[in-house]
């Protein structure tokens, strides 16, 4: 421990010898606190995201054990306390809806309560945002701590990665390539350990994300949860936390911009999932750096994917790790000197640089070379045009090569009801060159976003041995799924964006190199369509349950935006709220 840089935040609750601090300590004494922990020591909040509904996150009960055995060690006192755990896999409608409720959870909870630094247990997509923004809007030592991936998937002898291999093998069911007694049959084995999901979907994406900010301890990000290792991880950032208050490094010297410009180009190394340019937007947004759309182009693009992972390549989390994990990567990234910022600050006290430069490599198949990438360039490609006035984004490692540049006829869906009633009827208009548009499923129009962008293709079509199509939509897609996919069109149709204007039949161009998306009629003719559309009309028929929908409704923000309230943009930091006594 070194000489401490400011005052002992939790000394506002148990540092008085007056009537407050006698209730304060009280009341924390019947859990059988003995007294001096509360002389002068770190308060350590270790936020939780456990939940039996959220199956990625069920083993954070151990988890938070091991960072509470190294906060001791460390000389600090650890308080662990629930939020809310909003779980991919069991939530309805989707994740995303609450990602910002539990995101105030988070930052209120921090605020409100004694502690002088957290850690933040997550796991599960969306857990990582949205603890990472509560605690930017509070500004306290932080440290994240993930819960690791699963083992590999095993079906007939083979890996099989999570999430993605639902939507190959449905594909194929609807393609009569195999029964549905196969298809069922790898239920079982595709999730057969705790943790998140073994391919480079969301979660494992963000565990990235966080890890190259700099919000982690290296190897965070890949060690599986299983392995004895994630757990002297846990323990280790337990004890880090409490030297982190000692030096008065809070979260904003290292989520700095710097920092999330690291990130981006990780994320294409990585073949990074499209979700994170949402969820990257909105941290940023909280901690207080400007990030546009066009930073992911400009920082991004020209960068190799090198990581041969599901959905966009053929190894899972296992092998990454055992391969040199995430530290491997931005080794071969910064020697190649594709590491935008060497000296960024990380939590450890070190530099990003410092951490990985001599980090170890044992796989060149996994963790490929830069002369012999999985795609050239992997960088998520932003799209602009009169279809996309604020953008839209495409995974280029998840893609087809050929289709990026293509033009086709739209095949409209007007929201996910509708392209399920309509998708696999024998008489449906499509070919293998349409493109597929379904609209009202942005942040409004589906309230969440739901990840339904990725949609599957007709029967029919499946059925003549097409594998990929040009998909447009206002929703996100699964970090699992993979296709020619143009996801977060901005502004979305409910709130006026032109995707409401597309009709079956128009002629739509994609050009991902330069970054064109464009609807083939006259500006006339696109301000007629839309002057005939009431956006407005399905925003107002949700809302009017009232609620959180409610809320959710009137203030959540576009894609491009990074789908935050627009009232929790900002840094309002941990100053201590009055007491009432």
């Amino acid at each position: 421990m070194t000489d401490r840089k400011r005052p002992l935040r939790s000394a506002q609750w148990f540092g008085s010898a007056d009537k407050n601090g006698f209730m304060y300590r009280s009341w924390m004494k019947n859990q059988g606190i003995p007294d001096h922990e509360f002389q002068g020591k770190p308060i350590i909040g270790i936020c939780n995201t456990w939940s039996e509904l959220t199956p990625c996150n069920a083993h954070f009960r151990k988890l938070a054990e091991h960072v509470k055995k190294g906060v001791l060690e460390a000389g600090g006192y650890p308080v662990e306390f629930p939020v809310f755990s909003n779980g991919e896999s069991n939530l309805r409608p989707t994740a995303m809806f609450t990602r910002n409720l539990a995101s105030m959870d988070v930052e209120e909870a921090i605020r409100g309560n004694p502690m002088d630094a957290v850690v933040l247990l997550v796991g599960c997509d969306k857990t990582t945002p949205a603890l990472l923004m509560g605690a930017a809007s509070c500004d306290l030592p932080t440290i994240v701590v993930t819960g690791g991936p699963m083992l590999n998937g095993k079906h007939q002898g083979k890996d099989i990665g999570s999430g993605t291999v639902v939507w190959q093998l449905s594909e194929q069911v609807k393609a009569g390539k195999i029964s549905m007694h196969d298809f069922m049959a790898a239920e079982a084995g595709m999730s057969r350990s705790a943790g998140t999901c073994n391919t480079m979907g969301t979660a494992s994406t963000m565990a990235c994300m966080a890890e190259s900010l700099g919000t982690s301890l290296p190897h965070n990000a890949a060690i599986p949860a299983v392995d004895s290792r994630r757990y002297v991880l846990a323990h280790l950032s337990g004890m880090r936390i409490v030297d982190m208050v000692d030096e008065d490094l809070i979260l904003s010297k290292v989520l700095t911009r710097e920092a999330f410009e690291n990130a981006i180009r990780t994320n294409a190394a990585i073949g990074g999932s499209t979700n994170a340019v949402v969820h990257l937007k909105a941290i940023a947004g909280r901690i207080g750096v400007d990030l546009e759309l066009d930073d992911w182009t400009r920082i991004g693009r020209g960068t190799p994917t090198i990581v041969d992972l599901q959905p966009s390549g053929r190894f899972l989390m296992e092998e990454f790790y055992y391969a040199g994990g995430l530290p491997a990567v931005l080794r071969r990234l910064g020697e190649a000197e594709r590491l935008p910022h060497k000296d960024a600050l990380t939590v450890n006290g070190q530099t990003l640089w410092e951490n990985v430069k001599d980090a170890p490599l044992y796989n060149d198949e996994v963790i490929r070379p830069l002369d012999n990438p999985l795609r050239e360039d992997g960088g998520i490609c932003i799209l602009h045009g009169n279809l996309a006035p604020r953008g839209a984004v495409l995974k280029p490692s998840a893609a087809s090569p050929e289709l990026m540049k293509h033009r086709g006829k739209a095949v409209v869906f007007d929201d996910f009801d509708h392209y399920k009633a309509r998708i696999n009827d024998p008489d449906l208009d499509v070919d293998a060159d349409s493109i597929l548009v379904m609209r009202n499923c942005g942040p409004r129009g589906y309230h969440g976003m739901a990840e339904v962008g990725n949609m599957g293709l007709p029967a029919k079509l499946l059925e003549q041995g097409v594998t990929d199509m040009v998909r447009i939509s206002d929703a996100r897609m699964s970090g699992t799924a993979y296709g020619t996919v143009v996801l977060h069109v901005a502004p979305e149709a409910a709130a006026g964006g032109p995707l409401a204007a597309v009709r079956d039949g128009d002629w739509i161009e994609l050009d991902c190199d330069a970054g064109r998306l464009h609807l083939d009629i006259s500006d006339a003719e696109l301000e007629v369509r839309l002057a005939e559309n009431d956006p407005t009309e399905k925003s107002r028929r949700i809302a009017s349950d009232g609620g959180y929908r409610q809320l959710y409704i009137e203030h959540v923000l576009q894609a491009d935006e990074g789908c935050d309230f627009d009232f929790l943009v900002g840094k309002r930091g941990a100053e201590v709220p009055r007491h009432s006594h």
